[in-house]
Order: C-alpha cells, then structure tokens, then sequence
C-alpha cells in the first residue's frame, strides 16, 4: 500500500457522516447526528441506548437499506455504493432478545423405542417434554431430565402424521392416517376421553387456539386431505363446526393471534376463517399446492405463558394475561403476517387482516418448498426447499437475504432458536446443520442419523433440540 492510500484510509476513518436513527416502523430517534464513519454496530448500541435513555446497555442491531451493519459503516455502506460522506444517512434500529442461545453441538441421547418412521416432533411449550409421532401408530411422550422413554400412547390405527401440544402444556393432540384426532395426558400418557372422528381422509395438520383469547385452550382446528378443517372442544369431545370451502385436500392450518384461522389447500389458495367458522377471504396467487403456512407471532402463540424465564403462573386469567402481553410485545403496532410456501417453488408474504394482495412474492427456489418458519422476533422467514437449500427472507419486506448452503438433498424442515439467532435444518442427506443467521453461514454440521431426518425441533427454551427420521431414532442434541 503506497503513503498516498494509506494517507487517504485514514483521513476516510477520521470523517464524520450525519445519520438519522429509525425505528423499524421509520419513526425518528432523536436528531440528526454527526458521528464517525468508522463507528461499528457497539458503538452505535451506546448511541442509540443513550438517545432512547434505556437504563441497561440493551441489544440492537443495525440496518442500511435493509443490509444488516456488521463491520463499520465506512466498510458495510460507504465503500459498496456510490453514496459520499455529506449524504444523512438513515440507519434502522431493532431490538434483539436480551437473552442468548447456546449452539447446539453433539448428540447427548439417541431415544429408541419406534419401530417405525419418526414423522413428527414436538416440544412441550415450557421444553419440559417431548413427544414424537410415528408410522407404528403410536405416540412416545419422553421424559427429557433423564431422557428415558415415558409413555407410549396407543390408540391410532395407522401412521401417527401430526401432533401438537395445547399452549398450556395440558393436552398432546395427535392426528393419523386412520381420520382420526386423539387427545393425550401428558402426565400420565391416557388418551383423554372419546377419540375425535369425523374427517373421511388423513390428518394433515392441528393447530390450537391461542392462550391469550381462550385461557381454557379447549378449542383444537384439524385439517384434513378430505378438503375440511373442523374446529374440536376438547373438553366436550364434539366437533363444533366444519369448514368446507376448499376444492382439494387441505394441507395446513394455523390459528392466528387475532382469532382467525388459516387455511392452506392443494386448490392453490389460502382461506381464512373467523373463529365462527365464516369465511372472510380467499388469498390466491400461488400456481400450484399450498404446502406450509406460518404465522409471525407463531413462536409466541404456541409458547403461550411460557418465556425463557420459565415462570408458572397459578391462575388461568394470569397465564391469559401474560399471553396477552407478549402477544402484544411480539406484535407491536403491526399487522400479523402470514407466509406460505408452495409447489410452484415461490412464497407468498401476507397481511390478511388488510388486504388480499400479498406484500411480496419471494421468488429463488429452484423446485418446491416445503416448509416455512418465522423467527420467534417474526423478523425473518426461513423456508426449507427440495432444490437442497434453506433460504432467509425479511419477515417484514419479503427481501431476500441470503441462501444457506450445504445439504445434499431436499430439506425437509427448519426450526429457529429462541432468539431468532440461529436456526436449524434437516434434510434428506441424514444430517441436521445448524446455522448462524448473523454471519449468514454454517456453524455446525450434525451428522448421526443412519437415514433421512424427517422432524426437528428447537425446544423453546433453547437448550435443546430434537429430531427424528426414517431410522426410527430420536436424537436429542445440546451445546
């Protein structure tokens, strides 16, 4: 490097830039304020804790027309563009979890027991249990203190395809290819009452109302390849309403923060419902099957009460009300979002309760997606696809953000850590790979299942995560 270079490197490092501080909705934080060019992503958390006079150095990250600040701003927005110093420069300030997540990194227990396909694994909204469906038709609930088997729920006829825990941890409901829900005590591993029939085709998918507007979570929606989704009591046992406005099977169901239900079907649209069972409006836009819908509060819709704390709460109306609150934390002033994944290799990004037209289509996937998932933050969408690839969207805008490279086969399922800093992936390939969503990268490669991973899951505290495939074992993995 001549004396020249080096001369104008430093007289660069020495400039001052004016930057005007945003909040994620573009409201203003303070003045416009001259600061060095050379300043990094710590020393603009002191600036922007000190302008919203936060009392603890809380965690932020930064962003530039929608690319994250990692190194300076000299490096990350000056040198790349054609912008010069005396450009106001708007720089978006989000708040991260206060909390960290440790990377998984090794197998700590392989959990035999199934003697069939492990298809579906699931956490317990305080990460206490696990439960896992499988093609021998039953349900294991495993105890994850000693990680030793604890009940094995038999009731179904066929292969067990989905199950989901009801947010107040109470109630395991399972549903299979024999048309049949069951609903199991997760205490004592009995099904509770009758079993639940009705749908003339397999269970697709289950999803309960949210803690915040039903405290009893009695209420269960189930969608089915017959082209219905029924809404269940679960303490009557009786189906109080069936929908039946799709032309095709109907392959996902999720139950918003607002109250309403949405409906994903191999007709190409999504449908969403009010808690009554009318249906408000139909999003179409896809060119082939609906396969995977996510909600953006999903993480605290099914978490419910529960946060990294792990407090309990005594009464129904308090375990509501802090359900409520981070709902409402989660949320913010915005409208939930919705995202929907399809066979026609494209994703869908919604804002139902406005409009039927999506905010964006996010296009880059070379065949089918298979599954897509918010972030607990709901700031980021990852999306799992057949073409061996985990792609990262803004759960806001839709933009694309990165692709995360590494499987040698279809992925099948992506699951976020609690704080939306990592997530993990499972795949064909026989292996999970743990990714680190900062510096957009691989951070771990998980090899130990013989055969395809067809289920995983990162449990809600974050220390932990669970998977499950075609070699009949689950693994349990921690740091």
């Amino acid at each position: 490097m001549t004396d020249r270079n080096i001369d104008s490197e430093s007289e660069n490092n020495d400039k001052m830039i004016l930057v005007q501080f945003q909040s994620a909705d573009k409201v203003d934080a303070g003045s416009v304020l001259g600061i060095p060019a050379n300043s990094t992503p710590e020393q603009l958390r002191l600036i922007i804790n000190s302008i919203l006079e936060n009392e603890n150095n809380l965690p932020y990250s930064f962003y530039v027309d929608g690319e994250e600040l990692t190194d300076t701003i000299q490096t990350d927005v000056i040198k790349n563009s054609n912008r010069s110093l005396e450009d106001k420069l708007y720089i978006i300030y989000q708040p991260q979890a206060l909390f960290r997540v440790r990377a998984v990194t090794r197998c700590t227990s392989s959990l035999n027991g199934h003697t069939e396909a492990v298809l579906s694994v699931s956490f317990s909204p305080d990460g206490s249990q696990l439960a896992s469906g499988s093609g021998d038709t039953t349900v294991r609930i495993w105890d994850l203190n000693t990680e030793t088997p604890q009940f094995t729920c038999k009731g179904h006829t066929n292969w067990v395809l989905y199950i989901a825990w009801s947010p107040d941890g109470k109630t395991l409901a399972s549903g299979g290819m024999d048309n049949t829900v069951r609903l199991w005590d997760p205490s004592t591993g009995l099904q509770i009452g009758k079993t639940l029939s009705g749908h003339r085709k397999w269970i697709t998918c289950l999803a309960w109302e949210p803690l915040h507007i039903n405290p009893k979570a009695n209420r269960l929606a189930s969608s089915s390849k017959d082209g219905t989704v029924r809404v269940w009591d679960t303490s009557l046992r009786t189906c109080m309403f069936s929908v039946g406005g799709h032309t095709a099977a109907v392959t996902s169901v999720c139950w918003g923060g607002d109250g309403n239900l949405y409906t994903g079907s191999h007709d190409k649209t999504i449908k969403v419902w009010n808690p009554e069972g009318k249906l408000i409006k139909t999003l179409a836009g896809h060119a082939h099957w609906v396969n995977s819908l996510a909600i953006s509060s999903g993480f605290v819709l099914r978490t419910g009460s529960t946060d990294h704390t792990g407090k309990q709460f005594d009464t129904l109306e308090e375990a509501q009300a802090r359900a409520l609150e981070r709902y409402k934390e989660q949320v913010g002033d915005r409208p939930e979002r919705l995202v929907s994944g399809s066979d026609d290799f494209t994703m869908y990004l919604w804002e139902p309760q406005n409009s039927k037209k999506p905010i964006a289509r996010l296009v880059g996937h070379q065949k089918l997606v298979n599954h897509v998932n918010f972030s607990p933050d709901g700031r980021y969408i990852a999306s799992a696809s057949f073409d061996n690839s985990v792609k990262i969207w803004d759960g806001i805008t839709g933009k694309f953000i990165a692709s995360l490279r590494g499987h040698v086969s279809p992925v099948y399922q992506v699951s976020w850590s609690s704080d939306s800093r990592m997530l993990v992936s499972s795949s064909k390939d026989s292996t999970l790979k743990l990714w680190d969503v900062q510096k957009k990268a691989l951070k771990f490669d998980l090899p130990g299942h013989a055969d395809e991973v067809f289920s995983v899951d990162w449990s809600p505290g974050g220390d932990k995560v669970a998977s499950g495939g075609k070699d009949r074992v689950l693994k349990v993995w921690r740091h």
